[in-house]
């Protein structure tokens, strides 16, 4: 993904929503939204696939796990052409076989191109954002948070732009289908930021202003917003029913639409002190440039099931 926006919990009706726009070349073949099980494998997955390296850059789980990702543009630096593909972190984590810390620590160390990743396993009721760009791991907690290609919640006008839009359409609207039309709008918006406002990443100020829409198309075709993505969780009385959407676009504009839908997903975490202890806490694990595995790893109490994410206690 090139452009996301996450609420956690911060409306009783939708626990839970992502808006996500993915941009790659149009001849870099892709699979649309669907059910898959990884080469390597594990769980079958629900989401896209990148057909030439394998892997997604969003994907969830029967399991309750859930993960995205996106590239961190650096001009700057050279990108390793040797460099293990990006989009297998993700069907990686999605295989439930490690827990949070673990997986990181190896992650990151992995001499992957720069990378976001949001990672989330609701059995354990935790939501992790991390890059190989930033010193730690951030545990998220109930809020709104925006990504692009740069580190989390970075104000670039795009980013604030769908966490607005996405933060109004949750409040006013009365269905899935009036919310989830009110997103693909906020994805589909090609307005570029206004030159005063443009991020600076280093590349030419035509190409910073053809990216910073939500919605690409670049001059010559070659690439732009390859699909829109929703992932809405609606509650039901007691009962959470998440419907996953996307429409994929291709290099001549037309749009198709695929939705699936998920029942009692994602699943209420477990109150298991033993669990807890294994989750790591937002502390830097980074110590004269080695992961420390002793710097993740804090016991916490339990907490009431009142949301999708386990509360951190604060001692």
């Amino acid at each position: 993904m090139c452009l996301i926006a996450l609420a956690i919990d911060q409306d009783r009706r939708f626990p839970l929503v992502v808006a996500a726009n993915r941009d790659e070349f149009y001849d870099r073949p892709a699979s649309r939204l669907g059910w898959w099980t990884p080469d390597s494998g594990g769980p079958a997955i629900l989401g896209g696939r990148d057909m030439r390296a394998g892997g997604t850059w969003l994907g969830v789980t029967t399991q309750g796990r859930m993960a995205m990702l996106t590239n961190v543009r650096e001009p700057q630096h050279a990108q390793d052409p040797t460099a293990p593909s990006r989009g297998h972190i993700v069907p990686q984590w999605l295989a439930g076989q490690e827990p949070p810390d673990r997986f990181w620590m190896r992650t990151a160390l992995s001499g992957h191109n720069g990378f976001n990743l949001l990672m989330a396993d609701f059995k354990l009721g935790c939501c992790f954002w991390a890059s190989n760009r930033s010193r730690y791991p951030k545990r998220l907690e109930r809020g709104l948070y925006g990504l692009s290609n740069d580190l989390l919640d970075t104000p670039w006008p795009k980013v604030q732009m769908l966490k607005r839009s996405l933060s109004d359409a949750v409040k006013s609207s009365a269905s899935v289908d009036a919310l989830s039309i009110r997103l693909f709008d906020a994805l589909a918006n090609r307005d570029p930021a206004p030159d005063d406002e443009l991020p600076s990443t280093g590349v030419p100020r035509d190409w910073e202003r053809t990216l910073s829409a939500a919605f690409i198309r670049s001059p010559d075709g070659r690439y732009g917003t390859r699909c829109s993505t929703l992932l809405i969780t609606e509650k039901l009385n007691r009962t959470l029913v998440t419907h996953v959407l996307e429409r994929s676009f291709t290099a001549n504009g037309v749009a198709l639409l695929r939705r699936a839908t998920l029942k009692n997903w994602p699943p209420r975490y477990s109150l298991d002190p033993e669990v807890d202890e294994a989750l790591p806490t937002p502390q830097e694990p980074v110590r004269d440039g080695e992961l420390d595995p002793a710097a993740v790893l804090q016991p916490r109490k339990r907490g009431r099931v009142r949301s999708l994410l386990k509360p951190v206690s604060a001692g």
